[in-house]
């Protein structure tokens, strides 16, 4: 194990005069203008310009059909998607939604989307994610990505200088970085560890025990990521959240130990609940597995976790700005409050909605079974290759959609480019320091698809 020490780091729904406060008042004085979010993701190698894709008719949208279901994507047809996980194309129900929403705004934007509206719409997405994540829709805060909501979690955790976090070598940048900007700030150490030696080799047991002890008797959060990106091992979250709660009824209430999760690429692609995790935070973006709209996302916390929890961006929701107009520390639901205020793209955000009915017309379990089935094809022909190696675990225990893998006498770069110029097939490689050939079978594929990659992979070395 290695161990690198760093310096670092109940809903109240409103009263009569909330109740009272109208749009006027509410946007009084308010000229307050929006940030736009930078998202950065791995490039695909491009050779040639793909033909343009048949429209989508969601007229005819079969949810119990799988043709039916990729019909609802404009994606070109000639070429075989393996990374549509990353920036999520728009089924035809979602991109109708996103097309109202942006309509209204761009007809008459002062009267159409602020204030109550925003509001409105915006429980009404919390209330979707809820009902698909099972769990309550005030404990869930809005965001615009993964990286927005790992920020605004680790930045706003009740920590003081002395207290640990302990996380792994294999997290994103997004974790790495936000762990470090808030050990600068303010002390907290930050304790990094080896989670895996070979991620097809590990086991639940060996990840949870080196999870288990890497904890000290200052450790105050465990920040980790459901499936690795880098390697597409999915960690057993139960197990380790298991093992903390085992911890945790030795300790103080203000002592207990956070389980943090950065769980973009389950989300969607695994048919579990909040419960079934057993984690404290959750923090996702929604324009992945769920192919929701583009720069969406949320953080789930459970109501213990967020009361350890300050918020970092001041809110746009009924109780911030409630507080503000007379004078109060602002009270409400941990999910209104936590929220980021400012002006979003609100046609995407109000969308989501629409991307959750989506996939639950399909059936959450069809949706992962579907992703499941697929990955097992094709980690079963790779395994056969013998110029390829396998990164990802087999078992599905420890592996979810992404699939990781090297090929003899090639770079990743090689690979993908060989795939996309000679096979008509879209993979990618992994962003990190040690790179590997990534494909992530997913809705918008099909078990032909995956034996053509099995077919191009046995020709490439």
């Amino acid at each position: 194990m290695t161990d690198q020490s760093t310096r670092a780091a109940s809903h109240d729904p409103g009263d009569a005069t909330a109740d009272s406060l109208d749009r006027r008042t509410l946007l009084r004085g308010s000229a307050l203008a929006g940030a736009g979010v930078l998202a950065a993701g791995c490039s695909t190698a491009q050779a040639g310009t793909p033909s343009p894709a048949a429209k989508p008719d969601s007229a005819r949208f079969n949810p119990r059909s799988w043709e039916s279901v990729r019909a609802q994507f404009p994606l070109t047809r000639r070429y075989a998607h393996f990374s549509a996980f990353m920036l999520a194309s728009h089924p035809a129900p979602v991109s109708a939604a996103i097309g109202h929403f942006r309509d209204g705004l761009d007809s008459f934007p002062q009267q159409y989307g602020l204030g109550m509206d925003d509001f409105r719409r915006s429980d009404d997405v919390r209330k979707a994610l809820a009902g698909y994540i099972g769990a309550k829709a005030e404990d869930i805060a809005l965001t615009d990505s993964t990286t927005m909501g790992i920020g605004l979690v680790y930045g706003g955790l009740d920590l003081k200088a002395g207290d640990e976090v302990v996380t792994t070598e294999h997290e994103f940048y997004s974790t790495h970085e936000s762990l470090r900007l808030r050990a600068q700030a303010d002390g907290v150490v930050v304790r990094t560890i080896k989670l895996y030696d070979d991620p097809a080799k590990a086991s639940a047991g060996q990840l949870v025990a080196r999870l288990r002890a890497a904890i000290t008797s200052k450790t105050r959060v465990v920040a980790v990521t459901w499936v690795y990106s880098s390697t597409g091992l999915k960690l057993p979250v139960k197990q380790v959240a298991a093992a903390i709660a085992e911890i945790n009824q030795r300790r103080e209430d203000e002592e207990r130990i956070l389980l943090c999760v950065d769980g973009v690429h389950g989300f969607a692609a695994e048919d579990v609940t909040m419960q079934d995790l057993g984690c404290d935070f959750f923090m996702t973006a929604t324009h992945k597995w769920l192919f929701g709209p583009r720069g969406t996302g949320f953080v789930w916390g459970r109501a213990e976790a967020w009361a350890r929890f300050r918020p970092v961006v001041p809110s746009f929701s009924m109780p911030a700005f409630t507080g503000w107009l007379t004078g109060q520390p602002p009270t409400g639901a941990p999910g209104d409050l936590a929220t980021p205020g400012g002006y979003h793209s609100f046609e995407h955000r109000w969308a989501l909605a629409k991307a959750v009915e989506f996939h639950q017309a399909i059936g959450k379990a069809r949706v992962a079974a579907r992703t499941r089935s697929q990955s097992d094809q094709l980690k079963d022909g790779l395994a056969k290759l013998k110029h390829v190696r396998l990164i990802t675990p087999r078992s599905a225990e420890l592996s979810a959609g992404i699939i990781c893998c090297t090929v003899d006498g090639l770079t990743p770069e090689q690979v993908v480019q060989q795939l996309f110029a000679e096979h008509h097939i879209s993979a990618a490689e992994t962003p990190y320091r040690e790179s590997f050939v990534r494909f992530g079978p997913s809705i918008v594929t099909d078990p032909q698809e995956v034996e053509r990659v099995i077919r191009a992979m046995a020709t490439l070395g």
